[in-house]
């Protein structure tokens, strides 16, 4: 009766770890990237009261006796499944779809490396991209171009960071330039039909206005003049078809231009793109479609893409990528250890890193602007609980009943 009594203890020890576990699983149903776990048994010894015995001649074979001893412990895993994403449109938050997780430590450095699925990241006063506990968040680092490079460290957002001007050095232009505009002979003076403005950029970021005068010298034929006229460059002349309504093979499809400003910046040279105007029986609409000058950009945003880059948006509407964040898988992501604050530290078991940007290497690509919620599927939960509750409620019976036993049979020597 003693081996019933202890079986009994064995299973109601481990029943309660088990509700143990749920209850941290519960505890944890809104935690952001946590991993729920499990609980496993396994049978304990058995006692052999006979062996087994093969037939002969004379009789047949005969089993095994044996009683066995309790239940025990078998495992408590972590379950990886990816945890469903909470949309938050916040620029520095992200989740991992798929195998991976973030890596962070103290310092910036892998000395002390942790592991985090939780990705609620943000900007220290350092600029350094740091986790809710400000533990530093590692990656490919980037140079002042944006080219992102192959050593991995802490990533640091450069607070104060700004883009230097660039000189425009292509200008296009689109509309259309109305085929009933009246004809400009020498005997009058000339007939401007369009007059549109260009804004181009020199080598310091100041702004400079070029007009552009829009002159029909024939049927089908117009003359593109500057004014004030640059340094270099000739009035353009072009020659529409009269079937198209567009540029034909023989017509200027641009001007060059070198403009050498009073500001001291360097003189530039840039192109007017024309070949994208019309002549067709409507107003005139010329105008100019864009340039490719910037003026000096400060830091004035930023935000983790697809990729994991840490894209910085300037004052001049140019983006820069500041760096990248790298993610790492392991052989056995069970065979980590949980830390604790959303963390996790390798094991003899779980194998190296393997470090690679997101997306590569069998690595996850990321979710920019969402959180990933914690894999805890609640309704199993509360069946486990249900299922764990009356494992411990039918082996404390066996206790009470064991001893009902026991009693009685103290009770023989009255």
């Amino acid at each position: 009766m003693m081996r019933s009594m202890n079986s009994a203890v064995s299973a109601l020890r481990n029943h309660q770890l088990r509700m143990d576990v749920i209850g941290n699983n519960i505890a944890n149903v809104n935690t952001i990237g946590y991993k729920s776990s499990r609980v496993t048994f396994k049978d304990s010894l058995s006692q052999m009261l006979r062996g087994a015995s093969g037939p002969d001649a004379s009789r047949g074979g005969t089993n095994p006796q044996q009683v066995g001893l309790g239940m025990d412990l078998s495992s408590v895993d972590t379950l990886f499944t990816t945890g469903v994403p909470d949309r938050t449109d916040r620029g520095l938050d992200v989740m991992v779809n798929g195998e991976g997780f973030f890596m962070v430590s103290a310092d910036g450095t892998d000395n002390g490396m942790y592991y985090t699925r939780a990705g609620n990241f943000d900007i220290d006063e350092d600029g350094n991209l740091v986790n809710a506990d400000g533990l530093r968040v590692l990656g490919y680092k980037a140079d002042d171009k944006g080219n992102v490079g192959n050593e991995v460290g802490g990533i640091v957002v450069p607070l104060a960071d700004s883009i230097p001007p660039k000189a425009t050095e292509n200008v296009v232009m689109e509309g259309n330039l109305d085929a009933r505009a009246v004809l400009t002979t020498s005997t009058t003076p000339p007939t401007i039909e369009r007059q549109t403005e260009i804004t181009v950029i020199d080598s310091l970021g100041t702004s400079h206005k070029i007009r552009l005068e829009f002159t029909k010298t024939d049927v089908n034929k117009w003359t593109v003049t500057p004014n004030p006229t640059p340094t270099a460059g000739d009035p353009a002349e072009l020659e529409f078809d009269n079937t198209t309504g567009k540029l034909t093979t023989g017509s200027d499809k641009k001007i060059t231009m070198t403009l050498t400003p009073s500001n001291g910046a360097a003189p530039f040279t840039f192109d007017v793109d024309l070949s994208s105007l019309t002549q067709y029986g409507a107003d005139s609409s010329a105008l100019m479609r864009s340039q490719d000058g910037s003026p000096v950009g400060v830091l004035t945003s930023y935000a983790i893409g697809q990729r994991g880059e840490v894209e910085g948006v300037f004052s001049n509407g140019r983006t820069k990528i500041l760096g990248q964040i790298a993610t790492s898988i392991f052989a056995n992501p069970a065979g980590l250890v949980k830390m604790g604050g959303n963390l996790y530290r390798s094991s003899a078991n779980s194998g190296d890193p393997q470090v690679n940007k997101p997306g590569t290497g069998g690595n996850g690509g990321l979710q920019p602007g969402a959180l990933e919620m914690s894999n805890v599927d609640l309704g199993k939960e509360f069946t486990n609980m249900i299922v764990t509750q009356r494992g411990f409620q039918a082996n404390s019976r066996i206790i009470s009943t064991t001893d009902q036993m026991l009693e009685e049979l103290v009770n023989l020597k009255r």
